[in-house]
């Protein structure tokens, strides 16, 4: 199918489930914030089962093609991996500056960095098991939790990121395992910190990826549209993706207005355009939207081509994440048609 349409990651948690305002009044939480949730801990699963059932389902009635969990159990995008990881210590956080230069707590690296135990596993198994639709789970990346983190163990933030890649490895392999068609790895700090991230966060990303067979995405990002209003009209860490392993590229365009151009670079990668502006609580047309992909066509073949909204759909009142879906999904349907004919 020409321009399927999917979500970045998340989509908007119920207010009865998580407190919204208090979510957004904040950055994204690196260590564990349990005070976000509305839920008692003896029903905080169930609930967040039935929450991710309406994500789901939702996500259907629109009629995206690639579906994900939405994100529901989740503070943050990177924050439920992160704290499940041995040799860090979330009791006791460090500090580091998060992309806007806002000191924020941090777990703390105190020894060697490793996956204990598999931290998304069920919730994949539960999407696979509650979609007949093609499936996308997403994790965070290496080089961006090893810049999440206060690190009081390695020699090297390069070491560090290594060792991020080694658990990130392990958990692709046990999702594609259990189902997923697609997993995509969360790396907006390439984006932030560019020169580190050409030091070395592409090797971290690499060995991340390292003997995976399953269809795999890397997201770069500018930041969350709630938090981060103004943005540039380009990115500081693209082109380099091309020396990733990984088949799809997702990027954001629309709040942007990105000079697509920049996308040529990326040959032989699926591209996945951010195409609603999320910063913009008003739910865009279909002409609207199609006429960011096609600002995107002159250097990306149709059948590359996959839309999705830029990230931080969370943020959004569900009535609004919902009609822009709508909007996106039509949107396809018209460059479909009118490449048809």
């Amino acid at each position: 199918m020409l321009f399927p349409t999917t979500l970045v990651g998340s989509y908007p948690q119920p207010e009865w489930l998580i407190d919204r305002r208090k979510l957004a009044d904040r950055f994204p939480p690196r260590v564990r914030a349990k005070e976000l949730w509305r839920i008692p801990e003896p029903w905080l699963e169930e609930a967040q089962n039935d929450a991710t059932l309406l994500a789901i389902r939702a996500q259907e009635e629109v009629g995206l093609d690639i579906i994900t969990d939405g994100e529901i159990r989740r503070e943050s995008y990177s924050n439920r991996f992160a704290t499940a990881l041995d040799g860090v210590d979330i009791d006791n956080p460090g500090t580091a500056l998060d992309r806007s230069g806002h000191p924020n707590p941090v777990p703390r690296i105190v020894g060697r960095v490793q996956r204990k135990h598999p931290v998304e596993l069920e919730d994949l198994k539960f999407l696979r098991a509650h979609t007949k639709r093609m499936i996308k789970m997403t994790v965070p990346g290496p080089f961006t939790m090893s810049q999440q983190a206060q690190n009081d163990y390695y020699p090297s933030e390069e070491e560090a990121a290594m060792d991020y890649a080694l658990a990130v490895n392990e958990e692709i392999r046990d999702l594609f395992a259990a189902g997923a068609d697609i997993v995509q790895i969360d790396e907006p700090y390439m984006q932030a910190r560019p020169e580190k991230a050409r030091q070395y966060g592409l090797n971290a990303l690499n060995r991340a990826l390292k003997g995976i067979s399953g269809t795999t995405a890397v997201h770069i990002c500018f930041g969350y549209a709630a938090i981060i209003h103004q943005r540039p009209s380009g990115y500081s860490f693209l082109p380099e993706l091309a020396g990733c392993t990984c088949q799809q590229v997702s990027v954001e365009t629309a709040q942007s207005k990105l000079d697509c151009s920049v996308l040529a670079k990326l040959e032989g990668k699926k591209i996945i355009v951010g195409c609603l502006d999320l910063n913009d609580l008003a739910v865009e047309p279909p002409q609207t939207v199609v006429a960011r992909i096609k600002r995107a066509l002159p250097y990306v073949k149709a059948e590359n081509l996959i839309l999705a909204p830029d990230c931080g759909m969370k943020y959004l009142p569900r009535n609004v994440a919902f009609g822009k879906m709508e909007s996106m999904v039509e949107a396809a349907k018209m460059l479909r048609a009118e490449l048809a004919g």
